[in-house]
């Protein structure tokens, strides 16, 4: 019944991410300085997310753009170095459009997405960026708007493959694929004033099995644009390709198999008044669902779309990656948190310690939306500055607003020794929705400042995140 034994979540951290928490100085100034929470953001670890990507389009010898979706992070620092490295952008509303012409980006790499009105709708056409339509009545609006041709994608969902016993799941962007006639018959209507250049899907799953359902649904929609003369060249098969947040599977294993036997009551509780993250118990049986993203996942990112273009067509019996390279068509992706993955973190200052029973509750100036990881679902420990090695310590994070539900984490972590008040937190990796997604000004606290911080030479330096430009130092006069 009694297991005392700490269950870490230890975050995976790359060199560049380490180097940074080692700079103990530098973020006490920095937190001091611009208050906690505070963000920060390693613009010099895209690079390597970019390459990652660009390196599964070789092997699979082929062609498309990778759009960054601008909604996972509001950074200015961020967008404007993946606009000096050539990658394209995905923007969702107005703000973020406005913001990405700022960077740099040119309207031929801008695609709009997600729900938009009008005022969208009409800065997209006239800027000339590619509109991802969601439904026939959309490619109506931007007929009589813009600046002629605008050019545009159909979204579709609720792919069905032949002989294949399921279904994509539904989605609330996209035309259904039952509905492309309609959808097309809509563009020859508006000839000369709709360009249609590809089409595309959205799937808010990690499933390969549904996106391969889709990624051939769109190879036939191709077939479909093609015959009637349209002459499209690309599919936008979007994001979700994740992030292996974790250094260690087994932690991951032994944590949610001790949940569950918490919640059957056969051990001590591991969470704040026992919540199951999705399991309960009914009457000794384990029931409901871990409502929780796999923290641990060897097989994400560029290699998440290196398996799903391995993955063999559930109809047409061969890769998808051949039948793209057959098909002579670019394949456009949409990743937000792949390629943020180890560019960036929070800072949160310790406000107070103190002890309830077997409990060690520590009260943090920053509040769950400013670390949304539980809203994500999303379980790791944090790092603590400076770092004490000690007895390992299972506290409870709470937030600084005047509310119950604010918890940092629903669930202990455990931290290298007790943490003490004016300590820092750092939750590593957030650049990916954790950081700003939900940040709000409830009750009237601030919401996080935001630096860059990247290399000068051999030393870390840092600005305001919206100061950083990425261009290149003058030389010294000689």
């Amino acid at each position: 019944m009694t297991d005392s034994r700490p269950l870490p979540l230890t975050p995976r951290i790359e060199p560049d991410t380490q180097s940074v928490l080692a700079e103990e100085a530098l973020l006490r100034q920095l937190v001091d300085g611009l208050g906690s929470p505070l963000n920060v953001v390693l613009p010099d670890a895209l690079a390597a997310n970019v390459e990652a990507f660009r390196a599964v389009y070789r092997h699979h010898r082929l062609r498309g753009r990778i759009y960054f979706a601008h909604k996972a992070n509001r950074s200015a620092a961020l967008l404007r170095r993946l606009a000096a490295a050539e990658v394209a952008v995905d923007v969702a509303s107005l703000e973020e459009l406005q913001h990405a012409l700022g960077a740099g980006f040119t309207p031929d790499r801008i695609i709009a997405t997600g729900p938009k009105n009008r005022e969208f709708l009409w800065l997209a056409a006239r800027t000339g960026v590619i509109v991802s339509a969601d439904s026939p009545d959309e490619l109506d609006e931007l007929a009589a708007l813009g600046r002629a041709p605008v050019r545009v994608m159909v979204r579709l969902s609720g792919f069905v493959s032949p002989g294949v016993q399921m279904i994509s799941r539904r989605s609330r962007f996209g035309v259904p694929s039952e509905q492309l006639t309609e959808a097309l018959d809509r563009v020859e209507k508006h000839a000369g004033r709709l360009e249609l250049v590809g089409i595309a899907y959205h799937l808010d799953t990690i499933g390969i099995p549904e996106k391969a359902i889709a990624l051939e649904g769109c190879l036939t929609a191709l077939d479909e644009c093609r015959r009637r003369g349209l002459p499209v060249w690309s599919i936008d098969i979007g994001g979700g390709f994740g992030v292996n947040y974790l250094a260690d599977g087994e932690q991951w294993e032994r944590w949610t198999s001790e949940l569950a036997r918490a919640v059957l009551g056969h051990r001590p509780p591991l969470t704040w008044n026992e919540h199951g993250y999705g399991l309960r118990n009914e009457a000794g049986t384990l029931r409901g669902a871990l409502g929780l993203y796999p923290a641990f996942r060897p097989v994400s990112g560029a290699g998440y779309l290196d398996q799903l273009l391995s993955t063999v067509a559930p109809a047409q019996r061969r890769p998808l990656g051949e039948l793209l390279l057959d098909s002579m068509a670019d394949l456009d992706i949409e990743p937000g948190r792949a390629l943020l993955d180890q560019c960036g973190l929070v800072l949160a200052r310790v406000l107070e310690v103190r002890s309830e029973g077997p409990d060690t509750l520590v009260r943090l100036e920053a509040n769950a939306r400013d670390v949304s990881l539980e809203e994500h679902g999303v379980l790791m420990d944090p790092v603590l500055i400076p770092h004490r090695s000690d007895e390992p310590t299972e506290v409870f994070l709470l937030g600084n607003l005047c509310l119950e539900s604010d918890l940092i984490t629903r669930r202990r972590v455990t931290l290298p020794a007790r943490p003490r008040p004016g300590d820092l937190l750092a939750f590593v990796n957030t650049a990916g929705y954790f950081m700003d997604f939900s940040a709000s000004r409830a009750l009237h606290q601030p919401i996080a400042r935001k630096v860059a911080v990247h290399r000068a030479g051999e030393r870390w330096s840092w600005c305001l995140d919206e100061h950083y430009w990425p261009v290149p130092e003058r030389e010294e006069a000689a």
